[in-house]
């Protein structure tokens, strides 16, 4: 019988109008909804023990199905120590099924004579066998209510009831004998949207059954194989989106034909005091070969903290100024706006460029005199922050917009910065990130972009040393630190809040600046930073640190991005456990940026220190002390290496893909089965797959693919709105 998938979930049985307004809000509103609300693991109950085995394996926590028929019931002892005890017995022996709660609902539910199956862990009780609580099949032929081998044989799904489904009044088991329905009912009306070549050509199963064997696995091998189809599916889908946008961008837009020859570029390079590195040389030669073409650039530019984007981006810049175009340089924090403009000065002092700065916080008149300049086209490099992509900001000829840390912009704010230039012709795009990213997640965000990566730091940067250590060794750092400024460096001390918590036992950056000027330091020049400064407040601190009248600088993660102090050597973390590690990385990339050796010292309770030199033997499979040992790996990974590439995969292992960046503002699906630490390979074959189809056929009108084309519109259609957004 064919029933159709989008039916409401409220018609499956077990479930009705009220379950189903919660289940709604969890996101499952139909039948399709509910058939891909899959399990998150099994239980393993291939074997059915005889009873009389059942003794051996006490309190051994292995989980033993068993096959009995009830011989005895009864309730033993008075309230509150009152218990329901009923005694299955084979052919080989009895053992006990014991249950402290609901005690007259379980003493109605069995009669004696049945048979049962049950499965559970096996207690031990005055010298006996028994299961406390166990799962409980029913195997009476034509009872109604038998379920057969539903909870207690082979490969049983469980599903996140207790946490995902709170508040819908769903026990697991409850939940087993829904999903049983709706895939009986309707698992083979689910139409299959892979083409046929697809599924050949990379050996997946139907959707059919995958759909059935992930939720009621026939054997371990079909569940692998299910799990491994609807994975496929999930990256598939991702990347066709990629592939349409990309094809977005690359054909149905105009874009600039740059001429790339820039004496202005040559005077530049010539006078810089260093040679640039070859992975410059060669990022730069792929800029300029997509600035020429007549399609849009499109272009993710990755480099490791210190590794000489900014110069890069200069002279894309340049080349665009050359061409009689504008160049907007975006920034996401006003104090890296201020950064990056300064930077830039000092870059381009003594070329004949018109460079402003546009922020949030300008007073009206200098605001308005900006603002039109811009318009106007006087204005040919803008440095700002989101104040870029307001309305009323207007630009006469964008032709390069470059964006800085650009995780930290939601798509929306990309595409409104390219939107700034003219309909007929499209700016180009360069989009920048010293936080290195994991191949497989630069796939799945950024698979539309083409990346270049700058994987080579300047040959005069010494590595930075980085080194943890405790309460019990902060006299020595602070003497570390002492003795280091008398030898005319400069340091940073950072500290993850702005003001006291009554929730986190953490120092706070303004009472610690008070202690280490008071007290640590009577001596040194201390200066503070933070968030809650106002930008002129934040700017003068920062312009006396780099002038050197600031010996130490007592700071938030406002200074994580951008901040470049050449004579700052020494990083100070305070409570660095409770820092990410892309963040420490980012953090530790402020030092080394001369060439006097830098420190990193990352400072953490003394616990730490024990828990981190056993580190290799810990495990995150326990919950009770994961974040502890999440903490534990970051402060390792971050002594053992200082490549940014090398942290990243280590960052995502231990984060997973739904945190890294904050990846939910990227526009992409979440995955709720594929895995893009573990499923590298899988999501190449579905790479290849989905910029196949969409290269042949872009709107997907061949025949074939009418299925694939409702697929996508089904499964994206949030996600393909934002190409029209751009």
């Amino acid at each position: 019988m064919n029933r159709d998938p989008s039916t409401s979930v409220q018609y499956i049985r077990g479930i009705g109008p009220k379950r189903a307004e919660v289940l709604a809000e969890k996101g499952i509103a139909t039948v399709r909804d509910l058939l891909y609300y899959f399990p998150f693991d099994y239980l393993d109950l291939g074997n059915i023990e005889p009873i009389r085995n059942v003794r051996a394996e006490m309190n051994s926590g292995k989980w033993i199905s068993v096959i009995g028929t009830v011989r005895a019931q009864a309730i033993i002892g008075r309230p509150p120590r009152q218990r329901f005890v009923m005694t299955l017995g084979d052919e080989t022996g009895t053992i006990q099924l014991v249950f402290f709660r609901s005690i007259n609902y379980f003493k109605a539910a069995y009669v004696q004579g049945e048979t049962l199956a049950v499965s559970g862990k096996v207690t031990g009780f005055g010298g006996r066998a028994q299961f406390a609580h166990p799962s409980i099949d029913r195997l009476n032929v034509g009872d109604e209510e038998g379920e057969g081998f539903l909870h207690t044989k082979g490969l049983v799904p469980k599903y996140g009831s207790s946490e995902d489904l709170r508040g819908v009044n769903l026990h697991v088991k409850g939940l087993r004998r829904i999903m049983r329905t709706a895939v009986d009912e309707y698992a083979g009306s689910v139409e299959e949207h892979l083409p046929g070549d697809v599924i050949a050509r990379n050996q997946l199963s139907p959707i059919q059954q995958a759909i059935t064997e992930i939720h009621f696995p026939s054997s371990l091998e079909e569940m692998k194989k299910s799990r491994t189809r609807l994975k496929f599916d999930e990256l598939f889908a991702i990347q066709l989106f990629l592939a349409i946008k990309r094809k977005h961008v690359k054909v149905d837009r105009s874009g600039i034909a740059f001429s790339v020859e820039s004496p202005l570029a040559r005077k530049l390079v010539d006078a810089l005091p260093f040679a640039l590195t070859k992975a410059q040389v060669r990022v730069i030669n792929e800029i300029t070969g997509d600035m020429r073409s007549r399609q849009p650039m499109n272009r993710l530019l990755q480099g490791d903290v210190g590794s000489g984007k900014t110069i890069v981006a200069v002279i894309a810049m340049l080349i665009a100024v050359e061409n009689g175009y504008q160049a907007a340089f975006m920034a996401p924090t006003e104090i890296l706006a201020y950064q990056h403009h300064e930077t830039l000065s000092q870059i381009l002092a003594g070329l004949p460029v018109n460079m402003r700065l546009l922020v949030g916080n300008q007073r009206t008149g200098l605001r308005e005199d900006i603002l039109e300049e811009v318009r106007s086209g006087r204005a040919q490099i803008v440095v700002g922050t989101h104040a870029l992509i307001q309305e009323n900001v207007g630009f006469a000829r964008l032709g390069i917009a470059v964006i800085d840390e650009q995780h930290r912009f939601g798509v929306a704010q990309r595409l409104a910065l390219r939107g700034k230039g003219s309909e007929e012709l499209h700016p180009d795009v360069l989009v920048m990130t010293a936080t290195p990213i994991p191949r497989t997640l630069s796939l799945t965000l950024y698979g539309d972009l083409d990346v270049s990566v700058i994987d080579e730091l300047p040959s005069n940067r010494k590595p930075i040393k980085t080194a943890l250590r405790s309460e019990a060794g902060r006299g020595s750092v602070y003497n570390f630190v002492r003795g280091q400024v008398k030898e005319g460096r400069q340091a940073y001390i950072v500290y993850p809040l702005i003001e006291i918590s009554e929730k986190l036992d953490l120092k706070a950056a303004t009472e610690g600046f008070e202690l280490l000027k008071t007290k640590i330091f009577p001596g040194l020049r201390i200066g503070l930073v933070h968030g809650k400064m106002s930008p002129d407040q934040k700017e003068e601190v920062m312009r006396s640190f780099k002038s050197g009248t600031i010996d130490i600088l007592v700071a938030t993660t406002v200074i994580e991005v951008g901040i470049d102090i050449p004579n700052a050597s020494i990083m100070v973390v305070e409570h660095a456990e409770r820092f990410g590690l892309a963040q420490l990385h980012q953090l530790r990339g402020r030092v080394g940026r001369g060439a006097d050796q830098s420190y990193c010292i990352l400072m953490a309770p003394d616990w730490m220190k024990e828990r981190s030199r056993k580190a290799s033997s810990l495990s995150l499979t326990g919950e009770e002390d994961a974040d502890e040992i999440r903490a534990v790996k970051r402060l390792k990974a971050m002594e053992k290496t200082t490549d940014g590439f090398k942290i990243a995969e280590i960052d995502l292992e231990l984060r997973g893909p739904g945190d890294f960046f904050g990846t939910r503002q990227s526009g992409i699906p979440e995955l709720q089965i594929a895995n893009l630490v573990t499923d590298g390979d899988l999501l190449s074959l579905a790479r290849q797959e989905a910029f196949n189809i969409i290269d042949t056929d872009p709107h997907l009108r061949l025949p074939g693919h009418e299925r694939l084309k409702l697929y996508v519109q089904e499964r994206l259609k949030d996600t393909l709105s934002l190409l029209e957004t751009g």
